[in-house]
């Protein structure tokens, strides 16, 4: 029975994430390797048969009608889209405009949680370590945890609780907060430099974040109530304007599709956390409420994602970065890492849409394998 994409295709592989160096920093490489030992047998074998290095397979590449329909599908949208598919099992992965900087939003969250699951590795801190919130805590847009901090005067919970809430509610001041508890920005720099995770940049947080995009410098007491919005608003629109695109173009947080899927997948695979670590935040992700229109509205029946969206600011009808990034599982446990990012020329549906036709589109390839 002839499969819905043809064969799968077996060549030379995607090459790595083009030169696109983070704007922050460079940390000493703590992965350089050591010196070579310089102890040497004191006689050879006689006749010793030469070492044939192992031949090494090549690389993988995705099927030619999945990158055609990921391409027809990025080209038609109605913005600026980068998609990213990497197939954990197969090895092989397809791009449309996957090496593009785009804004994460609040997918730089799972980069703020990694760095915390590693200073649990490195036994810096636990997970059950209490910390205490108060006013000064507080950060602006979606943060549940405020209710608990504003009515008792203080809020105290553990460092697990706020990674649960940061990825499952994307809850801005729980995020804040456990990224000032292990290290604060540069922290999750070093982590982004040392596990050599690409392009990928991280900002200062969300309170410096979502203020340079708006055009202010943060005060705390845009924290409460519409204090935030009100000074916004009483921006001349020229200088929203041109801050917003100075942050479209060039992404204080930005990162590549291309770079965002590998890191996932290393992710997946267990290579940036210990066991235990990695299944925690991969349970933690699977519990992802937000995004119910995003790739989560085109699974099929036994088909799982677990995710972080993002979603930026919204400047006269275009919103500053609508994503979704995270592990699709099949019902036979075949795994694809996508990062699916987007800046819209228009809050209309769009990026949701695009989401959901790239999900259809892997599910189909990956059930027409298998016919």
């Amino acid at each position: 029975m002839t499969s819905l994409f043809g064969r799968l295709w077996l060549g030379a592989g995607i090459a790595a994430t083009a030169g696109l160096a983070p704007a922050q920093p460079k940390a000493a490489d703590p992965l350089a390797p050591l010196p070579e030992s310089t102890a040497r047998p004191q006689t050879a074998p006689a006749q010793q048969p030469a070492r044939i290095a192992p031949a090494q397979q090549p690389p993988r590449i995705a099927p030619a009608e999945l990158r055609d329909r990921l391409s027809t599908l990025g080209r038609a949208f109605n913005g600026k889209a980068g998609i990213s598919v990497y197939s954990i099992n197969g090895g092989w992965q397809a791009d449309y405009n996957g090496t593009s900087l785009f804004p994460q939003q609040s997918c730089s969250k799972l980069w703020v949680a990694i760095t915390a699951m590693d200073a649990v590795d490195k036994g810096r801190v636990s997970l059950n370590d209490r910390v205490t919130l108060g006013r000064d805590d507080l950060t602006l847009f979606h943060q549940p945890i405020q209710a608990k901090v504003l009515g008792k005067g203080g809020h105290t919970t553990t460092l697990g609780a706020l990674l649960f809430s940061a990825i499952t509610e994307s809850d801005n001041t729980a995020n804040d907060k456990l990224m000032r508890s292990v290290g604060g920005p540069q922290a999750v720099r070093d982590m982004i430099e040392a596990k050599r995770l690409g392009s990928i940049r991280f900002y200062e947080g969300e309170r410096a974040l979502q203020s340079r995009i708006a055009g202010l410098i943060w005060s705390q007491s845009y924290s409460i109530g519409d204090a935030f919005y009100k000074a916004r608003s009483a921006l001349p629109t020229s200088v929203r304007r041109a801050s917003f695109e100075r942050y479209v173009a060039d992404p204080y947080d930005g990162a590549a599709p291309h770079s965002v899927a590998q890191a996932i997948a290393r992710l997946k695979r267990g290579e940036l956390l210990s066991p235990a670590s990695t299944q925690r935040l991969l349970s933690t992700m699977s519990q992802t409420k937000t995004g119910a229109m995003r790739v989560r509205a085109a699974l099929k029946p036994g088909w799982k994602w677990s995710h972080k969206t993002g979603t930026g600011q919204n400047f006269q009808g275009r919103v500053g970065g609508i994503n979704d990034i995270g592990i699709l599982t099949a019902p036979d446990g075949t795994g694809y890492a996508m990062a699916i990012m987007t800046v819209p020329n228009k809050s209309d549906g769009a990026s949701q849409d695009l989401m959901q036709a790239v999900t259809r589109t892997v599910i189909a390839e990956h059930e027409a394998r298998r016919l």
